[in-house]
């Protein structure tokens, strides 16, 4: 789709994720008009990195799709080896990779939650809290039972770690060696995101669980045949994913980010888009007056009728 108005902003997100996944439209987000665009590269890094190059200066603001340009947690960042070497192809257009508003956003989602779901001793398993780290932290503050699948869901080791204490110790070991291997071996790129079987190798922490949080990408690719009664905490789903939610028995789907188009935005894209409106990167306290501003609330979707 070509779209002929030069004077609207421009967010594109470049992803190592199914090209199957693409969309390119023009959203109202502050009260501007924003074209916002995701183009999947089907994992090839190659390929991603010319692509940012080719579009360097000739967007507002670009995205990096299926990888963070570092991880966090307790204060600590960890820089992606993979990630900055994409970055780098741009050397004008601002590169985000959503890590900045989920920060923010996550954790107002989580507050804002907790009216209609308590989270006090609620049990969630979050996908990859390293991933997530406004997200998790979060739900430690409000009471929530964690268990955390950075091990089972990222690294296919089966172990399902239950106390922050001993994720903290872990992940401080293994975060400095993640950051450097190449992203397709703990995340799912290209056509591993199209997939549609199921897995029960995990059945019985998600059978556990009141609540499954974190990546989408990384829940798919470790659901079970059936997920009833579950509320899904997640975002980047479209339209098939709320259909697959649905016919598997969960209760309830919400989406940290806005829906358009049928689809929840990529973080990465959203802040890409904030960035392109900004007219160059946001500090934490501009994501918030942004979110603010948005009247920003997470989209509830009731999966257990026919809507």
């Amino acid at each position: 789709m070509v779209w002929e108005d030069a004077a609207l902003k421009h967010a594109v997100s470049v992803s190592l994720g199914s090209s199957k996944r693409d969309t390119d439209q023009v959203i109202e987000l502050l009260g501007e008009q924003v074209r916002i665009e995701r183009r999947g590269v089907d994992g090839d890094v190659g390929a991603a990195c010319r692509l940012i190059a080719q579009i360097d200066g000739q967007v507002d603001a670009i995205g990096l799709g299926g990888l963070d340009l570092y991880i966090q947690w307790a204060g600590r960042r960890y820089h992606l080896r993979q990630a900055r070497s994409m970055a780098s192809a741009a050397s004008r257009t601002p590169v985000v990779c959503g890590a900045g508003l989920k920060h923010t956003l996550e954790r107002r989602t989580i507050a804002l939650l907790e009216p209609s779901v308590g989270w006090r001793e609620r049990r969630v398993l979050m996908a990859a809290a390293i991933d997530r780290f406004g997200m998790t932290e979060a739900l430690l503050q409000h009471g929530a039972d964690v268990r955390f699948g950075d091990l089972a869901f990222a690294l296919g080791v089966p172990v399902f770690l239950r106390s922050a204490r001993v994720f903290d110790a872990v992940a401080r070991t293994l975060a400095p060696i993640v950051v450097r291997l190449p992203i397709k071996w703990v995340y799912a790129t290209g056509s591993a995101q199209d997939r549609s079987e199921t897995s029960e190798r995990y059945a019985g922490a998600f059978a556990w669980a009141e609540v499954v949080a974190g990546d989408w990408h990384l829940i798919r690719r470790h659901v079970p045949a059936r997920l009833d009664g579950l509320t899904v905490l997640t975002n980047t789903t479209t339209r098939d994913d709320v259909a697959f939610l649905r016919r598997a028995g969960a209760a309830r789907l919400v989406t940290t980010t806005p829906r358009y188009g049928g689809r929840s935005l990529a973080t990465n894209l959203l802040e890409a888009a904030l960035v392109a409106i900004n007219g160059g990167p946001l500090d934490a306290a501009a994501y918030e007056r942004s979110l603010d501003a948005m009247a920003y609330r997470p989209t509830e979707i009731p999966l257990d009728g026919d809507a």
